[in-house]
């Protein structure tokens, strides 16, 4: 798999480009399993998978996503910690607190529209960012892992919404950005 670029890095220049998650592919399943993301996935599929992730360093206070801007990428906090930052009624306001396992962007990167809050790391944090351009490649070159990649992010966001409007206080769609 070739390196694909997405705005994440242009984003936060002071990231630093860590390789593939197949570098770091124990650390992956790691941070996703407490998130239950990943349980339809066979070790290989995972493995498979991490071949179209890249990893990117992130220092404290980055912001690796920004309202208003377009969306290429989804991110997988992977190590560290971040906020998702919202402005309402012209005050920033902190949504939710991301763990390590947890995706974000992930609206975007699909319905091409802006991004509808920030991210902004809290301490030194790692993420695994899947581009648009690795999407593609991942369908085209394994359709039955892609769709079943798909299938997930569909049932994370349907979770999402789900939490969202059955509880008035909870911002689980905060997260999705």
């Amino acid at each position: 798999m070739t390196n694909t670029t997405s705005n994440f890095i242009e984003l936060q220049p002071e990231s630093e480009a860590l390789g593939t998650v197949s570098d770091f592919v124990n650390e992956f399943i790691d941070a996703v399993q407490p998130q239950h993301l990943f349980d339809d996935f066979s070790r290989q599929e995972t493995a498979l998978l991490s071949n179209y992730l890249e990893v990117y360093g992130v220092p404290r206070q980055s912001t690796v996503i920004r309202a208003g801007d377009a969306g290429d990428f989804l991110a997988f906090l992977i190590t560290g910690k971040a906020a998702i930052v919202k402005n309402l009624n012209g005050v920033d306001t902190v949504v939710h607190e991301l763990s390590p396992g947890e995706v974000i962007g992930e609206i975007s990167l699909f319905d091409g529209e802006t991004r509808i809050a920030s991210c902004v790391t809290t301490e030194p944090s790692d993420f695994a960012v899947l581009s648009s351009q690795s999407l593609n490649a991942l369908l085209a070159d394994h359709p039955r892992l892609g769709n079943k990649f798909l299938l997930m992010v569909v049932k994370l966001t349907a979770k999402r919404l789900r939490q969202a409007l059955t509880s008035p206080t909870h911002s689980a769609l905060d997260a999705s950005l």
